[in-house]
Protein backbone atom coordinates (compact mmCIF):
# COMPACT_ATOMS: atom_id res chain seq x y z
CA UNK A 1 0.00 0.00 0.00
CA UNK A 2 2.85 2.31 -0.72
CA UNK A 3 2.14 3.86 -4.11
CA UNK A 4 0.25 7.16 -4.05
CA UNK A 5 -2.62 8.36 -6.23
CA UNK A 6 -3.24 12.09 -6.54
CA UNK A 7 -6.59 13.47 -5.42
CA UNK A 8 -7.39 14.68 -8.95
CA UNK A 9 -6.62 11.28 -10.46
CA UNK A 10 -8.82 9.68 -7.84
CA UNK A 11 -11.73 12.06 -8.30
CA UNK A 12 -11.78 11.49 -12.06
CA UNK A 13 -12.37 7.79 -11.71
CA UNK A 14 -15.79 6.10 -11.62
CA UNK A 15 -16.82 4.66 -8.26
CA UNK A 16 -17.76 1.01 -7.97
CA UNK A 17 -20.20 0.08 -5.22
CA UNK A 18 -19.85 -3.24 -3.42
CA UNK A 19 -21.26 -4.49 -0.14
CA UNK A 20 -17.97 -5.70 1.38
CA UNK A 21 -14.36 -4.96 0.52
CA UNK A 22 -11.61 -7.30 1.76
CA UNK A 23 -8.11 -5.84 1.63
CA UNK A 24 -5.50 -8.56 1.18
CA UNK A 25 -5.51 -11.99 -0.43
CA UNK A 26 -3.29 -14.03 1.85
CA UNK A 27 -4.39 -16.89 4.10
CA UNK A 28 -6.89 -14.68 5.98
CA UNK A 29 -8.39 -12.73 3.07
CA UNK A 30 -8.73 -15.84 0.94
CA UNK A 31 -10.31 -17.72 3.83
CA UNK A 32 -12.96 -15.02 4.31
CA UNK A 33 -13.66 -14.90 0.57
CA UNK A 34 -14.36 -18.63 0.60
CA UNK A 35 -16.50 -18.39 3.73
CA UNK A 36 -18.66 -15.57 2.32
CA UNK A 37 -19.12 -17.43 -0.97
CA UNK A 38 -20.21 -20.55 0.89
CA UNK A 39 -22.83 -18.46 2.68
CA UNK A 40 -24.12 -17.13 -0.63
CA UNK A 41 -22.77 -13.64 0.11
CA UNK A 42 -21.17 -12.87 -3.24
CA UNK A 43 -21.34 -9.06 -3.27
CA UNK A 44 -17.74 -8.60 -2.17
CA UNK A 45 -14.31 -7.97 -3.65
CA UNK A 46 -10.80 -8.80 -2.49
CA UNK A 47 -8.31 -6.07 -3.33
CA UNK A 48 -4.83 -7.59 -3.49
CA UNK A 49 -1.74 -5.55 -4.24
CA UNK A 50 0.19 -8.61 -5.48
CA UNK A 51 -0.31 -10.50 -8.71
CA UNK A 52 -1.66 -13.64 -7.02
CA UNK A 53 -3.05 -14.99 -3.77
CA UNK A 54 -0.67 -16.10 -1.04
CA UNK A 55 0.44 -13.01 0.85
CA UNK A 56 3.64 -13.62 2.76
CA UNK A 57 4.11 -17.02 1.10
CA UNK A 58 3.94 -15.38 -2.31
CA UNK A 59 6.38 -12.61 -1.37
CA UNK A 60 9.01 -14.40 0.74
CA UNK A 61 10.93 -16.44 -1.80
CA UNK A 62 14.38 -16.20 -0.22
CA UNK A 63 16.61 -19.32 -0.22
CA UNK A 64 15.53 -21.78 2.46
CA UNK A 65 12.14 -20.15 3.12
CA UNK A 66 9.99 -22.61 5.06
CA UNK A 67 7.33 -22.77 7.74
CA UNK A 68 8.09 -23.44 11.41
CA UNK A 69 4.66 -24.97 12.04
CA UNK A 70 4.04 -28.59 10.96
CA UNK A 71 2.41 -28.91 7.53
CA UNK A 72 -0.78 -30.67 8.57
CA UNK A 73 -1.58 -27.93 11.09
CA UNK A 74 -0.60 -25.06 8.80
CA UNK A 75 -3.60 -25.44 6.50
CA UNK A 76 -7.31 -24.72 6.46
CA UNK A 77 -9.42 -27.22 8.40
CA UNK A 78 -11.87 -27.27 5.47
CA UNK A 79 -9.11 -27.94 2.90
CA UNK A 80 -6.72 -30.51 4.32
CA UNK A 81 -3.84 -31.48 2.06
CA UNK A 82 -2.89 -35.17 2.12
CA UNK A 83 -0.06 -34.52 -0.34
CA UNK A 84 2.36 -32.57 1.86
CA UNK A 85 5.81 -33.87 0.98
CA UNK A 86 7.37 -33.35 4.40
CA UNK A 87 6.55 -32.56 8.03
CA UNK A 88 7.56 -28.88 7.71
CA UNK A 89 6.66 -27.43 4.33
CA UNK A 90 8.76 -25.06 2.33
CA UNK A 91 7.61 -21.81 0.78
CA UNK A 92 6.94 -23.11 -2.73
CA UNK A 93 4.78 -25.98 -1.53
CA UNK A 94 2.74 -23.73 0.77
CA UNK A 95 2.17 -21.23 -2.03
CA UNK A 96 1.05 -24.05 -4.32
CA UNK A 97 -1.37 -25.20 -1.63
CA UNK A 98 -2.88 -21.71 -1.30
CA UNK A 99 -3.20 -21.39 -5.07
CA UNK A 100 -4.84 -24.81 -5.22
CA UNK A 101 -7.40 -23.84 -2.57
CA UNK A 102 -8.20 -20.60 -4.43
CA UNK A 103 -8.75 -22.58 -7.62
CA UNK A 104 -10.87 -25.26 -5.93
CA UNK A 105 -13.27 -22.68 -4.49
CA UNK A 106 -13.21 -20.34 -7.52
CA UNK A 107 -12.05 -17.59 -5.16
CA UNK A 108 -10.10 -15.66 -7.78
CA UNK A 109 -13.38 -14.57 -9.38
CA UNK A 110 -13.82 -12.04 -6.56
CA UNK A 111 -10.20 -10.83 -6.52
CA UNK A 112 -8.72 -7.75 -8.14
CA UNK A 113 -4.97 -8.28 -8.36
CA UNK A 114 -2.20 -5.68 -8.66
CA UNK A 115 -4.58 -3.40 -6.80
CA UNK A 116 -2.71 -1.11 -4.41
CA UNK A 117 -5.08 0.40 -1.84
CA UNK A 118 -3.93 3.93 -1.03
CA UNK A 119 -6.75 5.34 1.10
CA UNK A 120 -9.65 3.97 3.16
CA UNK A 121 -11.90 6.66 4.63
CA UNK A 122 -15.16 6.51 6.59
CA UNK A 123 -17.90 8.90 5.40
CA UNK A 124 -20.09 9.86 8.36
CA UNK A 125 -22.84 11.33 6.19
CA UNK A 126 -23.38 8.29 4.03
CA UNK A 127 -22.21 5.77 6.65
CA UNK A 128 -20.01 3.91 4.23
CA UNK A 129 -16.36 3.38 3.43
CA UNK A 130 -14.65 5.13 0.53
CA UNK A 131 -11.69 3.22 -0.87
CA UNK A 132 -9.11 4.62 -3.28
CA UNK A 133 -6.79 2.28 -5.17
CA UNK A 134 -4.57 1.95 -8.19
CA UNK A 135 -7.40 0.02 -9.89
CA UNK A 136 -10.14 2.56 -9.24
CA UNK A 137 -12.38 3.81 -6.45
CA UNK A 138 -14.88 1.82 -4.41
CA UNK A 139 -17.66 2.44 -1.91
CA UNK A 140 -18.54 -0.31 0.55
CA UNK A 141 -20.86 -0.83 3.50
CA UNK A 142 -18.20 -2.83 5.32
CA UNK A 143 -14.44 -3.22 5.01
CA UNK A 144 -12.34 -6.10 6.27
CA UNK A 145 -8.60 -5.54 6.61
CA UNK A 146 -6.81 -8.81 5.90
CA UNK A 147 -3.41 -7.14 5.69
CA UNK A 148 -1.02 -9.46 7.47
CA UNK A 149 1.47 -8.38 10.11
CA UNK A 150 4.44 -9.64 8.09
CA UNK A 151 3.88 -7.71 4.89
CA UNK A 152 5.72 -4.38 5.24
CA UNK A 153 9.52 -4.91 5.39
CA UNK A 154 11.30 -2.88 8.08
CA UNK A 155 14.53 -1.25 6.95
CA UNK A 156 17.20 -0.40 9.53
CA UNK A 157 17.99 3.22 10.26
CA UNK A 158 21.73 3.00 9.60
CA UNK A 159 23.86 5.89 8.45
CA UNK A 160 24.83 5.60 4.77
CA UNK A 161 22.83 2.48 3.99
CA UNK A 162 21.29 4.12 0.93
CA UNK A 163 24.76 4.93 -0.40
CA UNK A 164 25.88 1.32 -0.66
CA UNK A 165 26.96 0.61 -4.26
CA UNK A 166 26.65 -3.16 -4.35
CA UNK A 167 23.62 -5.44 -4.51
CA UNK A 168 21.25 -4.76 -1.62
CA UNK A 169 17.76 -6.04 -0.87
CA UNK A 170 15.45 -7.06 1.98
CA UNK A 171 14.98 -10.75 2.62
CA UNK A 172 11.26 -10.38 1.88
CA UNK A 173 12.03 -8.87 -1.52
CA UNK A 174 14.74 -11.28 -2.59
CA UNK A 175 16.52 -10.39 -5.83
CA UNK A 176 16.85 -13.69 -7.66
CA UNK A 177 18.85 -12.00 -10.43
CA UNK A 178 21.64 -11.24 -7.97
CA UNK A 179 24.35 -13.90 -8.15
CA UNK A 180 26.04 -14.12 -4.76
CA UNK A 181 28.45 -16.86 -5.80
CA UNK A 182 32.00 -15.97 -4.85
CA UNK A 183 30.94 -12.61 -3.40
CA UNK A 184 31.66 -11.00 -0.05
CA UNK A 185 28.22 -10.80 1.54
CA UNK A 186 26.82 -9.27 4.72
CA UNK A 187 23.46 -10.08 6.25
CA UNK A 188 21.97 -7.85 8.94
CA UNK A 189 19.71 -9.64 11.40
CA UNK A 190 19.50 -13.06 13.04
CA UNK A 191 15.76 -13.65 13.11
CA UNK A 192 13.56 -16.30 11.51
CA UNK A 193 14.44 -15.37 7.91
CA UNK A 194 18.16 -15.02 8.49
CA UNK A 195 18.59 -18.42 10.13
CA UNK A 196 17.06 -19.99 7.01
CA UNK A 197 19.06 -17.87 4.54
CA UNK A 198 22.52 -18.19 6.12
CA UNK A 199 22.88 -21.99 5.67
CA UNK A 200 21.66 -21.73 2.07
CA UNK A 201 24.22 -19.16 0.95
CA UNK A 202 27.19 -19.81 3.25
CA UNK A 203 28.63 -22.49 0.97
CA UNK A 204 28.29 -20.36 -2.17
CA UNK A 205 29.72 -17.02 -1.12
CA UNK A 206 33.41 -16.19 -0.70
CA UNK A 207 32.78 -14.74 2.74
CA UNK A 208 29.71 -14.04 4.87
CA UNK A 209 29.43 -11.58 7.74
CA UNK A 210 26.39 -12.15 9.95
CA UNK A 211 25.56 -8.98 11.89
CA UNK A 212 23.87 -9.99 15.13
CA UNK A 213 22.25 -7.62 17.58
CA UNK A 214 20.56 -10.28 19.70
CA UNK A 215 21.30 -14.00 19.63
CA UNK A 216 18.17 -16.13 19.12
CA UNK A 217 17.29 -19.34 20.92
CA UNK A 218 17.24 -22.32 18.55
CA UNK A 219 15.46 -25.65 18.95
CA UNK A 220 15.82 -28.76 16.76
CA UNK A 221 13.81 -28.74 13.53
CA UNK A 222 12.03 -32.11 13.55
CA UNK A 223 11.67 -32.12 9.79
CA UNK A 224 11.67 -35.13 7.48
CA UNK A 225 10.08 -36.24 4.22
CA UNK A 226 6.88 -38.26 4.52
CA UNK A 227 7.12 -41.85 3.36
CA UNK A 228 4.95 -43.10 0.53
CA UNK A 229 2.99 -45.22 3.01
CA UNK A 230 2.27 -42.19 5.19
CA UNK A 231 1.07 -40.13 2.25
CA UNK A 232 -1.21 -42.94 1.11
CA UNK A 233 -2.60 -43.18 4.65
CA UNK A 234 -3.21 -39.42 4.79
CA UNK A 235 -5.15 -39.69 1.55
CA UNK A 236 -7.07 -42.93 1.89
CA UNK A 237 -7.37 -43.93 5.56
CA UNK A 238 -10.50 -42.20 6.95
CA UNK A 239 -9.69 -39.84 9.81
CA UNK A 240 -5.94 -40.50 9.81
CA UNK A 241 -4.93 -37.03 8.67
CA UNK A 242 -7.32 -35.29 11.06
CA UNK A 243 -6.04 -37.44 13.91
CA UNK A 244 -2.45 -36.48 13.03
CA UNK A 245 -3.45 -32.84 12.87
CA UNK A 246 -5.17 -33.04 16.26
CA UNK A 247 -2.13 -34.67 17.85
CA UNK A 248 0.14 -31.91 16.51
CA UNK A 249 -2.29 -29.27 17.76
CA UNK A 250 -2.46 -30.78 21.25
CA UNK A 251 1.33 -31.07 21.53
CA UNK A 252 1.83 -27.48 20.45
CA UNK A 253 -0.84 -26.18 22.81
CA UNK A 254 1.01 -27.50 25.85
CA UNK A 255 3.63 -24.77 25.28
CA UNK A 256 1.07 -22.13 26.31
CA UNK A 257 1.46 -23.16 29.95
CA UNK A 258 5.11 -22.06 29.96
CA UNK A 259 4.85 -19.15 27.55
CA UNK A 260 1.79 -17.43 28.96
CA UNK A 261 1.17 -18.72 32.47
CA UNK A 262 4.27 -20.10 34.22
CA UNK A 263 7.48 -18.88 32.49
CA UNK A 264 9.66 -20.93 34.84
CA UNK A 265 8.48 -24.01 32.95
CA UNK A 266 10.31 -22.76 29.85
CA UNK A 267 13.51 -23.96 31.55
CA UNK A 268 13.00 -27.38 29.99
CA UNK A 269 13.09 -25.87 26.48
CA UNK A 270 16.08 -23.78 27.49
CA UNK A 271 18.04 -26.83 28.61
CA UNK A 272 17.31 -28.50 25.26
CA UNK A 273 18.40 -25.39 23.38
CA UNK A 274 21.62 -25.11 25.42
CA UNK A 275 22.45 -28.76 24.77
CA UNK A 276 21.90 -28.21 21.06
CA UNK A 277 24.12 -25.12 21.13
CA UNK A 278 26.94 -26.89 22.97
CA UNK A 279 26.81 -29.87 20.62
CA UNK A 280 26.70 -27.90 17.36
CA UNK A 281 29.08 -25.03 18.23
CA UNK A 282 32.41 -26.38 19.41
CA UNK A 283 34.33 -23.09 19.38
CA UNK A 284 33.95 -21.47 22.85
CA UNK A 285 34.33 -17.93 21.49
CA UNK A 286 31.63 -18.40 18.85
CA UNK A 287 29.40 -20.20 21.35
CA UNK A 288 29.63 -17.24 23.73
CA UNK A 289 28.63 -14.88 20.91
CA UNK A 290 25.51 -16.84 19.95
CA UNK A 291 24.32 -17.64 23.48
CA UNK A 292 21.17 -15.60 24.29
CA UNK A 293 20.97 -13.61 27.52
CA UNK A 294 17.20 -13.85 27.99
CA UNK A 295 14.73 -16.59 28.78
CA UNK A 296 13.67 -18.76 25.88
CA UNK A 297 10.28 -17.76 24.46
CA UNK A 298 10.68 -14.06 25.29
CA UNK A 299 11.51 -13.58 21.63
CA UNK A 300 10.28 -15.89 18.93
CA UNK A 301 11.66 -19.41 19.33
CA UNK A 302 13.38 -20.52 16.14
CA UNK A 303 14.00 -24.00 14.76
CA UNK A 304 16.98 -25.03 12.65
CA UNK A 305 19.38 -27.94 12.26
CA UNK A 306 21.89 -26.19 10.00
CA UNK A 307 22.24 -22.60 11.26
CA UNK A 308 24.89 -23.24 13.92
CA UNK A 309 26.96 -25.47 11.60
CA UNK A 310 26.84 -22.70 8.97
CA UNK A 311 28.14 -20.15 11.49
CA UNK A 312 31.02 -22.50 12.26
CA UNK A 313 32.30 -22.44 8.68
CA UNK A 314 35.72 -20.83 8.08
CA UNK A 315 34.22 -18.29 5.64
CA UNK A 316 31.52 -17.07 8.06
CA UNK A 317 31.96 -14.49 10.81
CA UNK A 318 29.39 -13.47 13.43
CA UNK A 319 29.77 -9.74 14.12
CA UNK A 320 28.28 -8.51 17.38
CA UNK A 321 29.68 -4.97 17.42
CA UNK A 322 26.98 -2.50 16.45
CA UNK A 323 27.03 -1.00 12.96
CA UNK A 324 28.23 2.62 12.87
CA UNK A 325 27.69 3.20 9.15
CA UNK A 326 27.49 1.66 5.73
CA UNK A 327 29.84 2.98 3.08
CA UNK A 328 29.86 2.54 -0.68
CA UNK A 329 31.53 -0.88 -0.50
CA UNK A 330 31.81 -1.71 3.19
CA UNK A 331 30.31 -1.75 6.67
CA UNK A 332 31.99 -0.02 9.59
CA UNK A 333 31.22 -1.21 13.11
CA UNK A 334 31.30 0.95 16.24
CA UNK A 335 34.75 -0.34 17.21
CA UNK A 336 36.12 1.20 13.99
CA UNK A 337 36.55 -2.05 12.02
CA UNK A 338 35.74 -1.76 8.32
CA UNK A 339 34.68 -4.89 6.43
CA UNK A 340 34.46 -4.76 2.64
CA UNK A 341 31.44 -6.39 0.99
CA UNK A 342 29.94 -6.82 -2.48
CA UNK A 343 26.34 -7.48 -1.43
CA UNK A 344 24.13 -6.56 1.52
CA UNK A 345 21.08 -8.54 2.63
CA UNK A 346 18.73 -6.84 5.09
CA UNK A 347 16.86 -9.40 7.22
CA UNK A 348 15.47 -7.01 9.82
CA UNK A 349 11.86 -8.15 9.90
CA UNK A 350 8.67 -6.20 9.38
CA UNK A 351 6.64 -3.25 10.59
CA UNK A 352 4.29 -5.05 12.98
CA UNK A 353 3.17 -2.52 15.60
CA UNK A 354 3.82 0.49 13.34
CA UNK A 355 2.70 -0.64 9.89
CA UNK A 356 2.57 2.10 7.20
CA UNK A 357 -0.82 0.66 6.25
CA UNK A 358 -2.26 2.27 9.39
CA UNK A 359 -1.64 5.73 7.89
CA UNK A 360 -4.05 5.03 5.05
CA UNK A 361 -7.16 4.20 7.14
CA UNK A 362 -9.24 7.09 8.56
CA UNK A 363 -12.09 6.45 11.00
CA UNK A 364 -15.23 8.14 12.26
CA UNK A 365 -13.50 11.22 13.74
CA UNK A 366 -11.07 11.61 10.85
CA UNK A 367 -8.07 10.22 12.72
CA UNK A 368 -6.01 7.54 11.04
CA UNK A 369 -5.44 4.16 12.61
CA UNK A 370 -1.83 5.26 13.18
CA UNK A 371 -2.99 8.29 15.15
CA UNK A 372 -5.37 6.23 17.27
CA UNK A 373 -2.69 3.63 18.00
CA UNK A 374 -0.17 6.39 18.77
CA UNK A 375 -2.46 7.63 21.52
CA UNK A 376 -3.75 4.42 23.10
CA UNK A 377 -1.47 1.73 21.74
CA UNK A 378 -2.40 -1.02 19.31
CA UNK A 379 -5.64 -2.09 20.93
CA UNK A 380 -8.68 -3.83 19.54
CA UNK A 381 -11.57 -6.04 20.58
CA UNK A 382 -11.06 -9.77 20.06
CA UNK A 383 -8.55 -8.80 17.38
CA UNK A 384 -11.48 -8.08 15.06
CA UNK A 385 -12.79 -4.54 15.66
CA UNK A 386 -11.47 -1.18 16.88
CA UNK A 387 -13.41 1.70 18.40
CA UNK A 388 -13.71 4.72 16.07
CA UNK A 389 -13.83 2.49 12.98
CA UNK A 390 -17.49 1.56 12.31
CA UNK A 391 -18.33 -1.31 9.98
CA UNK A 392 -14.67 -2.27 9.82
CA UNK A 393 -13.29 -5.65 10.78
CA UNK A 394 -9.75 -6.93 11.10
CA UNK A 395 -8.29 -10.33 10.41
CA UNK A 396 -5.09 -10.82 12.40
CA UNK A 397 -5.71 -7.60 14.32
CA UNK A 398 -4.19 -6.70 17.71
CA UNK A 399 -3.22 -9.56 20.03
CA UNK A 400 -4.08 -12.37 17.66
CA UNK A 401 -0.49 -13.45 16.99
CA UNK A 402 1.04 -16.66 18.33
CA UNK A 403 4.45 -17.83 19.41
CA UNK A 404 3.85 -21.56 19.37
CA UNK A 405 1.32 -22.86 16.86
CA UNK A 406 -0.55 -22.25 13.62
CA UNK A 407 -1.95 -18.81 12.79
CA UNK A 408 -4.42 -20.54 10.48
CA UNK A 409 -6.30 -21.74 13.55
CA UNK A 410 -6.67 -18.14 14.74
CA UNK A 411 -7.67 -16.99 11.27
CA UNK A 412 -10.47 -19.54 11.10
CA UNK A 413 -11.67 -18.47 14.54
CA UNK A 414 -11.90 -14.91 13.29
CA UNK A 415 -13.69 -16.04 10.15
CA UNK A 416 -16.44 -17.39 12.40
CA UNK A 417 -16.75 -14.06 14.19
CA UNK A 418 -16.66 -11.78 11.17
CA UNK A 419 -18.93 -13.90 8.98
CA UNK A 420 -21.48 -13.97 11.82
CA UNK A 421 -21.10 -10.19 12.26
CA UNK A 422 -21.87 -9.54 8.58
CA UNK A 423 -24.84 -11.91 8.73
CA UNK A 424 -26.11 -10.12 11.87
CA UNK A 425 -25.86 -6.73 10.19
CA UNK A 426 -27.97 -7.98 7.28
CA UNK A 427 -30.48 -9.84 9.43
CA UNK A 428 -31.19 -6.84 11.66
CA UNK A 429 -30.90 -4.23 8.92
CA UNK A 430 -28.16 -2.37 10.77
CA UNK A 431 -26.59 0.69 9.23
CA UNK A 432 -23.54 0.77 11.48
CA UNK A 433 -21.85 -1.33 14.15
CA UNK A 434 -18.94 -0.04 16.21
CA UNK A 435 -17.38 -1.68 19.23
CA UNK A 436 -18.03 0.27 22.42
CA UNK A 437 -14.90 1.87 23.83
CA UNK A 438 -15.67 0.57 27.33
CA UNK A 439 -15.97 -2.99 25.97
CA UNK A 440 -12.66 -2.60 24.16
CA UNK A 441 -10.97 -1.13 27.24
CA UNK A 442 -12.25 -3.92 29.48
CA UNK A 443 -11.06 -6.53 27.01
CA UNK A 444 -7.57 -5.01 26.86
CA UNK A 445 -7.23 -4.62 30.62
CA UNK A 446 -7.89 -8.34 30.92
CA UNK A 447 -5.42 -9.07 28.10
CA UNK A 448 -2.60 -7.09 29.70
CA UNK A 449 -3.32 -8.69 33.07
CA UNK A 450 -2.84 -12.13 31.51
CA UNK A 451 0.21 -10.97 29.58
CA UNK A 452 1.83 -9.63 32.76
CA UNK A 453 2.47 -13.24 33.82
CA UNK A 454 3.95 -14.29 30.47
CA UNK A 455 7.53 -14.93 29.38
CA UNK A 456 7.10 -12.17 26.77
CA UNK A 457 6.95 -9.61 29.60
CA UNK A 458 9.12 -11.39 32.18
CA UNK A 459 11.73 -12.99 29.95
CA UNK A 460 14.32 -10.21 30.02
CA UNK A 461 14.20 -9.14 26.38
CA UNK A 462 12.89 -6.39 24.13
CA UNK A 463 11.02 -7.71 21.11
CA UNK A 464 8.84 -6.70 18.19
CA UNK A 465 5.94 -8.09 20.18
CA UNK A 466 5.88 -4.83 22.20
CA UNK A 467 4.59 -1.44 21.06
CA UNK A 468 6.12 1.90 22.01
CA UNK A 469 4.01 1.96 25.20
CA UNK A 470 5.70 -1.24 26.34
CA UNK A 471 2.57 -3.35 25.97
CA UNK A 472 2.48 -6.66 24.15
CA UNK A 473 -0.13 -5.86 21.51
CA UNK A 474 0.85 -8.71 19.22
CA UNK A 475 0.31 -12.05 20.94
CA UNK A 476 -2.67 -13.94 22.33
CA UNK A 477 -1.94 -14.76 26.01
CA UNK A 478 -3.99 -17.91 26.41
CA UNK A 479 -4.89 -21.23 24.84
CA UNK A 480 -6.04 -20.94 21.24
CA UNK A 481 -9.15 -22.99 21.95
CA UNK A 482 -10.14 -20.23 24.37
CA UNK A 483 -9.86 -17.71 21.53
CA UNK A 484 -12.00 -20.03 19.40
CA UNK A 485 -14.65 -20.03 22.13
CA UNK A 486 -14.64 -16.22 22.42
CA UNK A 487 -15.05 -15.73 18.69
CA UNK A 488 -17.53 -18.48 17.93
CA UNK A 489 -20.37 -15.96 17.61
CA UNK A 490 -20.63 -12.21 17.09
CA UNK A 491 -21.54 -10.57 20.42
CA UNK A 492 -23.68 -7.62 19.33
CA UNK A 493 -24.11 -6.45 22.93
CA UNK A 494 -20.52 -5.15 22.88
CA UNK A 495 -21.35 -2.75 20.04
CA UNK A 496 -23.03 0.57 19.41
CA UNK A 497 -25.38 0.27 16.46
CA UNK A 498 -27.60 2.40 14.27
CA UNK A 499 -30.45 1.26 12.11
CA UNK A 500 -30.90 1.71 8.39
CA UNK A 501 -33.11 4.69 9.24
CA UNK A 502 -30.05 6.46 10.76
CA UNK A 503 -31.38 6.80 14.32
CA UNK A 504 -29.12 5.50 17.05
CA UNK A 505 -30.08 2.21 18.59
CA UNK A 506 -27.29 2.15 21.19
CA UNK A 507 -25.82 -0.90 22.75
CA UNK A 508 -27.87 -3.86 21.58
CA UNK A 509 -29.32 -6.12 24.22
Amino acid sequence: MSRKVTDKAVSDRPVRRVKTIIIGGGFSGLGLAIRLSQQGRNDFLVLERGSDVGGTWRDNTYPGAACDVPSHLYSYSFALNPDWSRSFSRQGEIQQYIQGVAKKYNARDNHIFDCDVTRVRWNNDSAEWEIESSKGNFVADTVVSAVGALCEPALPDIKGINDFQGETFHSARWNHDADLTGKRVAIIGTGASSIQIVPEIAGKVAHLDVYQRTAPWLLPRMDRPYTKAERLAFKYVPGFQRLSRSAIYAARETQVVGLAKFPALMQAFELLAKAKLRYEVRDPELRAKVTPDFRIGCKRMLISNNYYPALSRDNVDVVTDGIAEVRANSIVTKDGTEREIDALIVATGFHVTDSPVYNTISGRDGRTLSEVFDEIGQQGYKGATIANFPNMFFLLGPNVGLGHTSMVFMIESQLNYIADALATIDRLGLRTVEVRRDAQDEFNVDLQKKLSKSVWINGGCASWYLDKHGNNTTLWPDFTFEFRRLTRNFDLSAYETSSSKVEKVGAAQ
